[in-house]
This record gives C-alpha cells, structure tokens and sequence, in this order.
C-alpha cells in the first residue's frame, strides 16, 4: 500500500536522535530519505554500545531503518557544492548543526535555496537561530533541564533527576517530523521555501501544559512531587503482592467511582469530588496502595479492567515485547537485515490509518552504502566518483 509521502524526498544531514527521528517518520510513510553521513565514522549513533558482531549499535536497526546513506566530509571545501547538488533534488532539508556550524560549512537555508527555490529545511537546534543562547551546543539532557522537565522530576526530599529516557530528543524529532509537513503544506500553497526553526527545548515546554500557567496564576513554581499530580489523586504508582508496579491514575470523578465499588470501599465516596480527594491526599493514597498491595497484578488487572478503571503495568522490554496486544498491534515488529539476515525486534509506528500502512521493512544501511548510485543519479559516472573518493570529498 503506497504510503502519503510517496515521491517526497528528504536530504537527513542531521545525527544522533531527533533530527534522525524526525526523518526516519516520514520515512515510514512512504518519504525517501538520504542520510548523509561522514565518511569512516558516520552517525556516532552508529557507534552506541551494545553492538552487534560488525561493531554496529543494535539500535541503528531503527534509527537508520527505510533510509539510504551518503558519506560526503562537510568539512571539505568541496562538499557544500556536492550537498547543494543533493538539495537540488530533494524537498525536505532535515539537520540539527550549530547555525555557526551551517554557515560554516555553506549549507545554511539560504545557500541550499540557491539550489533549490522552493526547498523546505527543518533546523532542529539546542535553542534555536534566534536569541542571545543561538549558538550555544545542547544535547536532550540540557533541553530537559533548561525547559524544567528536569526541576518537575523526582522526589520532594531528592535532587533533580533526568527521565528514564532522553526525552527532548523523541518529542523534538516527533514535532519535528510535524514541522516538515507544516512547511511542506505552506510551500504547496504558496510555492515559496520553507524554514522551521525549532530549539530543541521548546517542543518539550510546550507539552508541559500546566507549568508556566500554573506560575502565571499563582506566582508559585511548581516544584518536585515524585509520583504525585498536583492536580490528580488518586494518582500513583502501587507495588502489588507479587513485587510488580501498578500505574492507577483516577483522572476524571467516574474513574473514581468505579475504583471505589472495584475495592469494595463506599465510604470512600465521601471524597466525590477531586478537591476534596486531593485535600485528602494522604488517606487516599494510603487506601489505594494498601488494596492494591493484596493482590498480585494479573487478577489485580482483570478486576479493574472488568469495573472500566484505567490502569496498567510498569513494563520492561521484556514485558512489552512478549505482551500479546503489542504484537497484536504492530507495535513491536521483526525485521530482517537484508545485509546479514539477521532477525531483529523493533518498534513499528504510531497509529494506525484507513488509507495507508507503515513501512519499516528496510533494514538500516551500511555507511556510504548507496553513496555511488546516488551520486549517479547527479550524472556523476564512476570515474568522477573515483575521483571525490581519492580526494576525501565523499
């Protein structure tokens, strides 16, 4: 089934996770990607440990997935020349460098135009082009702290604490991903190029929709609450008989009365409302945690799931990749390398849709592999590649 990007091109000049993210989800959708990448290292997410038998991180299996790659040095005075040629062909720009780095190497937005008058480039940045920090490097753990995720996380009595996860960069790659279908519609409209502009830290603040409001309201900064809401309780993570965790938020006063007949407790009822349960904190989560730590979590899940109560449990991998309703769902997918025919478990995409499928079908591809037929596709024949090989352009 031929996916909604179908005949979109997208030059990836971009490394490491959100600006490889961004393009490797129009990528499964039907978008062709090239990555560019430098010659005899390439992406260092290549190089994240663990690795596979070639040296190559596991997790290259999805972050290179359904994309073809192109070494070319950008530091070779020669590059800019051979990557605007690329531009010229492509719709989409996608790269996350320093915009000191981009003048620098002369593959800013306004010299890939020159190529190509109606590109649309989507600049994924630590704090954006614009603004006194413009120039300053980032990686997702400093987006974090600078957006306050990092401040809002862990325990009252603790210190700041990072996510499980490099947060900033999935959310960055998915807003990213976004922008580029933002622009792409703006150009049809208008046939003019396209720039977004996105400091890794602001998709992130903007998720965060009670934090500035809230200090806009009151004054008050909100500070760490560990696994409490301050809005929401019951809201917790609860040990169950047998040792696992069990996230049981009762979001709306429904959810909340349907725990209360599932634990079999009417004079909880007396708490109906969310500002009497939460000036009650500490009963309610005493009652919650102390039912749920009766039980063990399958009959535990069950019961709830029959009464119509949200919850879940805290899954490992090892729980998400045997769970039959991810399998079920795609969620998790096998594909096979076609360099080594090696089987390998990866994540599938998000959502599922009428008119088309994903495709994650395309193994991650050796470094410079499709350098030669890409090239070719400039009318650059084997000798003219020879020669950028032998003088370290590509």
């Amino acid at each position: 089934m031929p996916g909604p990007l179908n005949g979109v091109r997208v030059l990836d000049i971009s490394t490491v996770l959100a600006g490889p993210l961004a393009s490797s989800l129009l990528a499964e959708f039907g978008a062709e990607v090239i990555k560019v990448e430098q010659p005899g290292t390439g992406d260092p997410a290549r190089g994240y440990p663990p690795l596979d038998d070639d040296g190559v991180s596991a997790g290259w299996a999805v972050v290179g997935r359904n994309k073809s790659s192109v070494t070319i040095d950008l530091h070779h005075p020669e590059a800019a020349d051979l990557v605007g040629r690329l531009a010229a062909t492509a719709d989409v720009v996608v790269t996350n460098f320093r915009p000191a780095t981009l003048r620098r190497f002369s593959i800013d937005f306004d010299d890939l135009v020159a190529h190509r008058p109606d590109l649309v480039m989507v600049h994924v940045s630590a704090f954006g082009r614009t603004g006194p920090y413009a120039e300053r490097p980032g990686f997702a753990r400093v987006a974090e702290a600078f957006a306050g995720l990092t401040h809002r996380t862990g325990f009252p009595d603790g210190p700041p604490v990072f996510a499980g996860y490099p947060v900033a960069d999935g959310v960055t790659g998915i807003y990213a991903a976004f922008a580029a279908m933002l622009a792409l519609r703006q150009r049809d409209l208008t046939g003019e190029p396209q720039l977004a502009d996105i400091g890794l830290y602001e998709p992130l603040l903007r998720m965060m929709e009670d934090f500035i409001v809230d200090y806009g309201a009151t004054g008050e900064v909100r500070e760490r609450q560990g696994n409490e809401n301050p809005h929401i309780s019951p809201n917790n993570l609860y040990r169950t008989r047998d040792g696992r965790w069990l996230a049981l938020p009762a979001s709306t006063e429904q959810m909340w009365r349907r725990l209360v007949v599932a634990m079999d407790t009417p004079d909880l009822s007396a708490y109906d409302t969310m500002t009497a349960r939460i000036e009650h904190r500490a009963e309610i989560e005493g009652r919650v945690a102390t039912w749920v730590a009766g039980q063990d979590l399958a009959p535990l899940t069950k019961l709830l799931d029959e009464a119509g109560v949200a919850c879940g449990p805290v899954n490992s991998a090892a729980d998400i990749c045997a769970d039959p309703h991810v399998r079920a769902r795609g969620s998790v997918v096998e594909v096979t390398d076609e360099h080594d025919g090696r089987t390998r478990l990866v994540q599938g995409s998000a959502g599922r849709f009428s008119g088309f499928g994903q495709t994650v079908d395309r193994g991650a591809p050796h470094l410079g592999e499709h350098t030669r037929a890409v090239l070719g596709e400039l009318g650059l024949d084997t000798a003219a590649v020879d020669d950028l090989a032998a003088r370290g352009v590509i």
